[in-house]
C-alpha cells in the first residue's frame, strides 16, 4: 500500500515540481521517482542486507542503463514521465532478484 501512495503522490509532486522549476524535464532535484522504483524493487523480497544491497545495485544499474521500455517512457510528460522509467527499473530488478532466488533455491 505504501508503494501505491508513494507512486501516486510522487507523480503529482513530480509534475508540480517540474512546473515550479521552469519546465525542466525530470530535474535531478526530484528523487521521489527513485524512492518509488526502489520500493518496487524490494516489495516482495525479504529485507535482508544481501537482498537489499543486491536490489539497490541492480536498481541503480537499470536506472542508468534504462533498458526497453524505460528509455522510451521518458518521452511521457509531467509526473508520469518522471516516475515511469524508475518504476520500470524497479520492476526489472524485482523480477531478476526473484528469479535468481528461485533459480538458486535461496529460502525466503
Amino acid at each position: 500500500m505504501f508503494l501505491v501512495v508513494v507512486t501516486l503522490v510522487g507523480t503529482w509532486a513530480a509534475h508540480r515540481a517540474e512546473r515550479v522549476l521552469g519546465g525542466a524535464k525530470d530535474p535531478g532535484v526530484i528523487v521521489i521517482d527513485e524512492v518509488a522504483g526502489m520500493l518496487l524493487s524490494v516489495v516482495l523480497l525479504p529485507r535482508s542486507i544481501p537482498v537489499l544491497v543486491t536490489a539497490f545495485l541492480l536498481f541503480r544499474l537499470f536506472d542508468i542503463w534504462k533498458p526497453f521500455p524505460a528509455r522510451e517512457s521518458q518521452a511521457l510528460t509531467g509526473g508520469v514521465g518522471v516516475m515511469v522509467d524508475d518504476l520500470i527499473a524497479g520492476l526489472y530488478t524485482l523480477v531478476l532478484v526473484m528469479g535468481a532466488r528461485a533459480l538458486f533455491g535461496v529460502p525466503a
